[in-house]
């Protein structure tokens, strides 16, 4: 993570779905005005995928396909 997806990212409130079952299988995702953060759940401190808010928004609708 580059140190400006870092900057964005602190201090971010970070959520986990409410549908997550009390398994090892969770990431938390963060939402700020620059970027949208994904962390594991397990290591919060471990590696950060960062998207732009335009890829984000692709990522979801991917999904829902």
């Amino acid at each position: 993570m580059n140190l400006d997806c870092q900057r964005a990212l602190n201090g971010a409130e970070w959520r986990k779905s409410a549908r997550s079952a009390n398994n090892s299988y969770c990431v938390e995702v963060a939402v700020t005005a620059e970027v949208v953060g994904v962390r594991d759940t397990k290591d919060r401190t471990g590696a950060t995928l960062t998207f732009t808010h335009p890829q984000w928004t692709t990522f979801l609708t991917k999904l829902s396909e």
